[in-house]
């Protein structure tokens, strides 16, 4: 019985091989040139990019290396473009990413909050990612498990051109392993080779006090990256704008479909928080109520979008119940972070 199932299990092992392998061969010779389907990002052979050890740890109870062979491939594409010394954009070129998402990687991890007894919802989780070269960039939780569109972080493993029908230009390939954030307009937190990922949760501590009658902030406090402290003022120029929605909540579901009117929260702030490229890669935001509810917030998310799903300030100063202020992000799928009688906004560069 031994000499008969020790041959079929090699069998089955090879087969399994075997599938995996014609698997990335389907991938590296599946290309459209002659442009016979409506596909346009299929149209370039795909480069392999060499993968390194990734580790995720940090606020976690299970820290470990990841698994990539359990892991589904996402694509993204995306334009890339850097930011010059002198303020301009220097595009690099346009891809298609294969890979797998921080969804994915993260979505097995166990949260263990340092601050869980005094705030327990996740939206003042953020994470940081870095490689051995020295660099690191940060997203909020929100950007990964709250939007609209998910799956458009990941780290590649495959690339591929996506070349302009007409001049056939040819955008430089990487060769390792790369992060890439799908959604930011200037692609500085695209690092290469990263490997390690780590979860954290805000350092910025506030009373919390859900009992407050009426629930409302007169005033918005701003404090830029040097500790300098303000009260945000909309400027008269700006133009309100309105945003239809379905305004769902992950625990209670519809909450109305109303619309939102207000004004484009970077529009607001863009003189307090000028871009720059470290601000890009690893300024984060604490924003938080009068109650002390509060989430984290990437600067790329803010202020770096391609998308135009923008987070909405809307300022009503007759509303004595979760006003003045309130936010709306209209990027997330859920109104988790959807802040009302909101009162600070703080800056930090991680």
């Amino acid at each position: 019985m031994k000499k008969i199932v020790i041959p079929i299990l090699l069998l089955i092992a090879w087969s399994c091989n075997q599938n995996k392998e014609s698997k990335q061969v389907a991938q590296e010779v599946m290309i459209d040139s002659l442009e016979q389907t409506n596909n346009f990002y299929d149209n370039e052979p795909v480069q392999q990019l060499s993968m390194v050890q990734l580790v995720v740890d940090g606020e976690i109870a299970n820290p470990d290396t990841v698994d990539f062979s359990k892991l589904p491939i996402h694509s993204v594409i995306v334009k890339e473009a850097l930011l010059n010394a002198d303020g301009t954009n220097k595009f690099i070129g346009a891809y298609r990413y294969d890979g797998y998402s921080l969804f994915d990687i993260l979505n097995i991890v166990k949260i263990q909050k340092k601050n869980a007894d005094v705030f327990p919802p996740i939206i003042d989780l953020y994470i940081e990612v870095s490689n051995d070269a020295g660099e690191k960039v940060v997203f909020s939780w929100g950007e990964i498990y709250y939007p609209n569109n998910l799956h458009k972080i990941i780290i590649a493993n495959a690339v591929m051109r996506i070349v302009p029908s007409k001049t056939k230009e040819l955008w430089p390939l990487p060769e390792t392993s790369k992060l890439v954030a799908g959604n930011d307009l200037l692609t500085e937190r695209n690092i290469s080779n990263p490997t390690r990922i780590t979860v954290r949760s805000l350092d910025a501590t506030f009373k919390i006090n859900r009992e407050i009658k009426p629930l409302f902030s007169d005033k918005l406090k701003v404090v830029n990256v040097n500790g300098n402290e303000s009260f945000l003022s909309i400027p008269k120029s700006l133009s309100p704008v309105t945003f239809n929605t379905i305004f769902y909540g992950r625990g209670r579901g519809i909450h109305s479909t109303t619309p939102f009117t207000g004004y484009c929260l970077k529009d607001i702030l863009h003189s307090i928080y000028p871009l720059s490229k470290d601000k890009i890669q690893r300024g984060l935001f604490t924003v938080a109520a009068l109650d002390g509810y509060r989430m984290s917030v990437t600067y790329s998310e803010l202020f770096n979008r391609n998308d135009q799903q923008e987070f909405l300030l809307i300022d009503d100063p007759q509303n004595m119940e979760g006003g003045r202020y309130k936010l709306f992000p209209a990027c997330d799928f859920f109104s988790d972070r959807a802040i009302k009688a909101l009162n600070e906004i703080r800056f930090e560069i991680r």
